[in-house]
């Protein structure tokens, strides 16, 4: 570099900016632009400085110092292009007492880099420093002070908001958006709401997290990260693996565990140590902030309880995977208290189902087999479900009860909307396709980027054309029997009688079935305080409130 005249070569210099309302900056005095002028301004008669770079961190809090703009000027003068740093002052470069000395005191002398902060009448390139750098520890300590000050009163503030019921995270949960109208307010995505609807009833049907996420990707639905990103919300997370994200079972797990969506709202899950320390790490449960009733409802308490009492039984998939057993996680031995265990066996040509205690099978001599077959024991379920529906279930609930359901007809809309969303998202696709190859005719794509962006696309077209073709076939069966969130309550149109049992229906109504011996079943229903408020039992039946038992 060719000197200014004077024979002396000027310092190659990069000004820093810095401005973080994290910090408590007052957006006028420390704005991007007011830094600039000021360092500008300042420079008008230093000959021996000739400005290179400029960097700005905008939004970045001066406690840490992974910041890109920082990291990237440190690179710089590691690689001897920068050779002076000019900040508006020294809070600027770090509120970082210890990092801060460390930089301006050791490692910037040590590298030969002059280091200037206007405001605080720093200059290590000055020959009168020697004051400076004894007056630079405090000022660093007072900056450091500041930070800590801003940090805790911000952390206070936020725990008063959370405390009233109000959101106070970047970005809403799955199945809600923020409400324009009121700070700190959830509204529901009706969208996104309806799939966490599907994900709660697939559930209860049956089907496990991970042929739930296989069901919501085989038929296109987007990711909850997906989804945001078409909203164009700048969010990132750590669970992304993949250039488009998918659902997982341990995304439906999360959601199927957020009381978020029972009206709730919980927060304060995850605190920093201190201000210094970006490492979140998992609160107690008691120190939760849970605040009731501050938003709309996506699922029923109720429904909710019984999701997560499901996930706690130790239930099995079948073998061609496609749900659970009828009374998987349900079955247990009157003896021992262990579960049982569903068997096989063929005789005549025919197959036969059968369960045994869990106990006995391991030790015969723990306890007794009490094996019973399984259609006897869904034989007796049946009828003893019916009567209990008879009792509980007046003709004004049932009407109730079907009043809040989805109806058929919605269903068939919801499924006609997401085919029409598909198709939307196709030919968006397919344009993009269209003009990724235009961009590479005209040379601002190269082969590699063109070749690697067009597959992209394919296999974005690829799986939003499969999940078409589902939806089309759905849609024009309107309902069928392999739909894993048919409504059970659909049933009950005839005062409480059901024809058949399935998955969901027994999950919902029967807490456990207790075999006594191989000739007693007991059956203890869900809502026993609705039955016990119910008049007197008909002949034949237990005393309301108790569990029902049948010999067989």
């Amino acid at each position: 570099m060719s000197d200014n005249g004077t024979g002396v070569r000027p310092y190659r210099a990069a000004l820093y900016i810095r401005l973080s309302k994290e910090d408590g900056d007052k957006a006028e005095s420390n704005s991007v632009s007011n830094q600039r002028e000021l360092i500008y301004s300042y420079l008008k008669d230093k000959s021996d400085i000739q400005v290179c770079t400029e960097k700005v961190d905008d939004g970045y809090s001066g406690v840490g110092f992974d910041r890109p703009a920082l990291c990237s000027l440190l690179e710089e003068v590691k690689q001897g292009m920068i050779n002076c740093i000019i900040v508006k002052d020294l809070s600027r470069f770090g509120r970082n007492y210890i990092e801060t000395g460390r930089y301006i005191q050791q490692i910037f002398p040590f590298m030969g880099v002059r280091f200037i902060a206007v405001n605080d009448q720093y200059d290590s390139g000055r020959t009168d420093s020697r004051m400076d750098n004894l007056l630079l520890p405090f000022k660093n300590l007072i900056n450091d002070a500041y930070s800590r000050d801003i940090s805790v009163k911000v952390r206070s503030q936020i725990k008063v908001r959370q405390r009233r019921g109000e959101y106070t995270g970047n970005f809403p949960v799955y199945g809600y958006c923020t409400d324009p109208k009121q700070k700190g307010k959830l509204v529901t995505d009706s969208e996104a709401a309806d799939v966490v609807r599907d994900i709660f009833s697939m559930r209860i049907k049956g089907y496990n997290n991970g042929k739930i996420a296989e069901y919501l990707n085989t038929h296109g639905i987007p990711s909850p990260m997906e989804y945001k990103r078409s909203l164009h919300w700048r969010y990132t997370t750590s669970f992304k693996r993949k250039p488009q994200a998918e659902w997982s079972p341990v995304a439906v797990e999360r959601i199927l565990k957020n009381e978020m969506y029972t009206g709730v709202m919980v927060q304060g899950k995850e605190s920093t140590l201190n201000y210094k320390v970006k490492k979140r790490i998992r609160a107690e449960r008691k120190d939760w902030i849970r605040v009731e009733n501050t938003h709309e409802a996506i699922i029923e308490k109720e429904d909710f309880a019984l999701v997560r009492k499901l996930m706690l039984r130790d239930t099995r998939t079948a073998p061609d995977g496609r749900g659970l057993y009828l009374f998987s996680g349900l079955l247990g031995c009157g003896g021992c208290g262990d579960g049982m265990v569903r068997k096989k066996i063929r005789s005549g040509g025919k197959e036969y189902c059968y369960f045994i205690c869990s106990g006995y099978k391991h030790d015969r001599f723990v306890c007794s087999s009490h094996r019973i077959r399984e259609d006897v024991v869904s034989g007796v379920v049946l009828e003893m479900l019916r009567m209990h529906l008879s009792l509980v279930c007046t003709e004004n609930e049932v009407r109730d009860m079907m009043a809040k359901l989805p109806g058929q007809e919605y269903r068939r809309q919801k499924g006609r909307r997401q085919l029409e969303q598909r198709r939307m998202e196709l030919a968006r696709y397919e344009k993009l396709k269209r003009c990724l190859y235009e961009d590479y005719r005209e040379n601002l794509l190269t082969k590699e980027e063109y070749l690697e962006m067009k597959e992209a696309y394919e296999a974005s077209c690829r799986g939003l054309e499969g999940a078409i073709e589902i939806l089309e076939g759905e849609t024009a069966a309107s309902s069928g029997e392999n739909r894993p969130h048919c409504p059970w309550t659909g049933r009950l149109a005839d005062r409480g009688y059901v024809p058949a049992l399935d998955r969901g229906l027994v999950a919902v109504m029967v807490e456990k079935i207790v075999i006594r011996d191989a000739k007693q079943i007991q059956i203890h229903f869900q809502y026993r305080d609705v039955f016990a408020s119910v008049g007197q039992a008909p002949e034949g039946a237990v005393p309301p409130g108790s569990s029902l038992g049948k010999p067989v």
